[in-house]
């Protein structure tokens, strides 16, 4: 076994008890203009529900609807509450223990999330992650949201690319927490995946 022990974590649905996603384009742009948003892209949204392999263009449009324009300093404050609110309402004590007993070990920990870094940064830091590798958003040069994407939407195949890009290339033994198809990937690319589940539980 290596001396370096790393281990990865999903966030929505793994760490946290639910999506983070559109409760946080909720907070940021209102309900009405998040249900106008979510009408406009519904046939995106439906075929991704349909088919996984376009969640990625499904996200891309919502955020263009909902955050194109937006004032990135405001973003920031909008994301200090949410994350605020997320660490004392919506964090799963099985996972966060399991953390904690990682911390203990000694364990590198790494959140590998398809979640914003507007507030999972902030969030990471509250639980005392080392680092965070998820999806950002595009800032102009004049301070506002391009309404794009800074990069790739940080799941499946991209969670393996940029964990391994982060981890680098001496020996570390690897585990992996997550809880859907978006993690299936970085599961299998550990030496100890966890499914979670309603309870913490080896995969298969």
């Amino acid at each position: 076994m290596s001396d370096r022990v790393v281990a990865a974590f999903d966030f929505d649905k793994t760490v946290s008890t639910r999506d983070n996603v559109i409760p946080f384009l909720r907070a940021a742009v209102g309900a009405p203009r998040l249900v106008w948003a979510l009408v406009r892209t519904s046939p995106r949204l439906i075929s991704a529900a349909l088919d996984d392999r376009k969640r990625d263009a499904a996200k891309a449009a919502l955020v263009r609807r909902t955050l194109t324009g937006y004032d990135a300093a405001r973003l920031t404050e909008v994301a200090t509450r949410f994350a605020d609110d997320v660490v004392h309402r919506h964090l799963r004590a099985d996972v966060v223990e399991r953390v904690a007993w990682h911390r203990r070990q000694g364990h590198e920990l790494v959140l590998v999330s398809a979640s914003f870094a507007t507030y999972l940064d902030l969030i990471a830091k509250k639980l005392d992650f080392d680092a965070v590798l998820c999806t950002d958003l595009a800032v102009g040069n004049d301070g506002r949201l391009t309404g794009e994407l800074a990069g790739a939407n940080v799941r499946g195949a991209e969670k393996v690319r940029r964990f391994d890009q982060w981890l680098g290339d001496g020996p570390a033994f690897v585990w992996a927490y997550g809880d859907s198809s978006g993690d299936r990937e970085l599961l299998a690319r550990s030496d100890q995946p966890i499914s979670v589940g309603r309870s913490p539980r080896r995969a298969a």
